[in-house]
């Protein structure tokens, strides 16, 4: 048991080293426009530059990866991430720091993939869903603890600092992988094809297209998180880090709870519910920002349940492709990562469009239309699990 509690911090390390490299850019925009010496709207295109080729390249990989030993497969993306990493440490022009980027994306959705394949390994039956929560829950932590840290380095001795000291947890989260991880796991060999027949199953492009969904209702205010805190609400400038802070907090404790969803029987017959009370705050949004005190709760009451779909939904892809697609265990680890990635383009993009066209305060109308939409995926989705055990009881 010991061993699996280190396993499990180390599974945690890995998605906060993974959080780290792919949010510390947003914190040091500035600083690196100004050592380029271009506009900072050039440089936002390294945040739609990484979750683009994130989400395109982590399915191709994970495939064609598939039929090699999982252990040495996850050691060789850690060093390839590592290397892009590194490489944006020491870019020396804008053009560079692009392609680091790049070659830091097409590794990391796979690496998450994997692990969660191990960690579904590892942990006993009763405690897959407490570790693949704590293992959503490393994002969050980088977000409210990490990025941070990186920006003071950033602002106090230089962002390139910051890069560095994200390739030095790269480093020890591989030795420690050396060491800590099964060398041989349950996996079975197959073609491209037979591994791919798992989206033609309804119970698998539902679920994709709620992860999809689910994102963009959320990221259709999270975008523009900052200047509705600020200009909206009215926060002064001095209070945002601490505002921004306290929302994390309510992330990792949304975290939590999906791990606590999840480990309940028909987690998914759950949801509903969940989207009902998004919709209706999204669409009282508008009103709340009125006021710093109903705004404020508004906005941590929808951070504690917006995405607690996360824990449960991954499960899903995991005991589903685990029971009928074996073929496909790595390919439906990914599935979530990748559509998410998918629903924060959409989410932002739509969000970008409804700032100049209904104004700031009106975007979560937006985000209400996706969780409608959610919803009914969400029932179609249940619908589809309940159909498939009817003709299986038949």
């Amino acid at each position: 048991m010991t061993r699996y509690r280190i396993q499990s911090v180390v599974f945690v390390l890995v998605a906060f080293m993974l959080g780290c490299n792919e949010f510390l850019v947003v914190g040091v925009l500035s600083d690196l426009a100004k050592t380029f010496s271009v506009p900072i709207s050039l440089v936002g295109y390294l945040v739609t530059i990484f979750a683009t080729v994130y989400a395109v390249s982590t399915p191709f990989v994970t495939v064609l990866t598939s039929k090699y030993s999982r252990y040495k497969t996850l050691l060789t993306l850690m060093v390839i991430f590592l290397i892009g990493n590194t490489l944006s440490a020491i870019a020396p022009n804008f053009t560079f720091m692009m392609i680091s980027r790049m070659v830091s994306a097409t590794t990391a959705g796979s690496i998450i993939s994997l692990v969660m394949i191990f960690a579904n390994q590892i942990a006993p039956r009763n405690k897959r869903a407490y570790l693949i929560s704590w293992v959503f829950a490393g994002f969050s932590i980088a977000s409210v603890f990490g990025v941070p840290i990186g920006v003071s380095i950033s602002t106090s001795i230089g962002w390139r600092y910051s890069f560095w000291g994200v390739s030095g947890i790269s480093l020890i989260t591989f030795v420690l992988l050396i060491f800590l991880l099964p060398k041989k796991i349950p996996q079975t060999k197959s073609t491209i094809r037979s591994q791919l027949t798992i989206l033609m199953d309804s119970r698998i492009y539902y679920a994709i297209a709620l992860v999809l969904f689910t994102a963009a209702m959320m990221y259709t205010y999270y975008t523009y998180i900052r200047p509705l805190l600020t200009t909206s609400m009215g926060f002064s400038t001095s209070l945002l880090n601490v505002l921004l802070f306290i929302i994390g907090i309510m992330s990792i404790l949304n975290n939590r709870f999906s791990g606590y969803l999840a480990e309940k029987p028909n987690a998914l017959k759950l949801m509903p519910k969940y989207y009902i009370v998004d919709i209706i705050l999204l669409l009282i949004l508008p009103l709340g920002l009125n006021n710093k005190i109903s705004g404020m709760a508004i906005l941590l009451v929808l951070t504690l349940i917006v995405t607690v779909l996360n824990s449960p939904i991954q499960m899903h892809f995991l005991n589903l492709a685990e029971k009928e697609y074996p073929q496909s265990m790595v390919l439906a680890s990914s599935l979530s990562s990748i559509f998410f990635n998918y629903g924060i383009s959409l989410g932002s993009a739509t969000a970008s469009i409804l700032v100049g066209t209904v104004g700031l305060n009106k975007i979560s109308f937006g985000g209400a239309l996706y969780g409608l939409i959610s919803l009914g995926l969400v029932l179609l989705l249940n619908r589809s699990i309940d159909n498939a055990k009817k003709s299986k009881a038949i």
